[in-house]
């Protein structure tokens, strides 16, 4: 496994094939609050790519290129918040997405542990380590761990993929889970403007 550490943006021109993992690193949780610090991304092939972004100005056009290309189906765990801070922060309509969260509650019935290290242990056989995850993000220099921690949440979503993918298609699921991922660009939105916790589709 590599990790590149790119500072601003991605390299010009870098071919990550037509399936991207991508996830993101901010200062928490809030879509008010708190800010997008970091992205990074894999092309399922062992390596991992991690984009420290310029908080002044936002400036990546290669990332937001490959974002925006809509030949590159982008593979997200939790797609919700990460296109609302992308979205937010870069200014850009994320499509095709696949989200390995929502495919996992539509798929894996049997448990209640949709969660990024229940998803990869079963599905992919690699125990994460989340000992990183309420680290300083913000940070000027990130740390080795911080880049190792952030590698690993993309690694091995094309795999988690796959699997998902077989149990969708065999519970006839698929295009439910299609139709999900197809409305997370207005979910996102509705987040942004503040309808996060309403649910506008119930009778009250």
């Amino acid at each position: 496994m590599a990790v590149i550490y790119h500072k601003g943006d991605l390299p010009k021109d870098l071919d990550f094939g037509d399936c991207v993992a991508v996830d993101t690193e901010t200062m928490g949780l809030s879509l008010v609050r708190d800010v997008l610090c970091v992205v990074q991304l894999s092309d399922g092939n062992g390596d991992a790519h991690v984009v420290q972004l310029n908080r002044e100005n936002y400036d990546c056009p290669n990332l937001k290129s490959l974002l925006e290309n809509s030949k590159v189906e982008k593979l997200f765990h939790f797609a919700r918040f990460d296109v609302a801070m992308l979205g937010k922060y870069l200014g850009v309509a994320i499509s095709p997405i696949f989200c390995t969260k929502i495919a996992s509650k539509l798929a894996r019935t049997y448990t209640d542990r949709h969660g990024l290290k229940d998803l990869v242990r079963e599905l992919a056989g690699v125990d994460l380590n989340k000992q990183q995850q309420s680290s300083d993000w913000g940070a000027e220099v990130l740390s080795e761990a911080q880049l190792n921690y952030a590698a690993s949440d993309v690694l091995y979503l094309h795999a988690a993929k796959a699997k998902l993918m077989d149990m969708l298609t065999r519970h006839n699921r698929l295009q439910l889970a299609k139709n999900c991922f197809d409305f997370l660009a207005t979910r996102a939105a509705l987040d942004i403007e503040g309808f996060g916790e309403m649910d506008i589709f119930s009778h009250e």
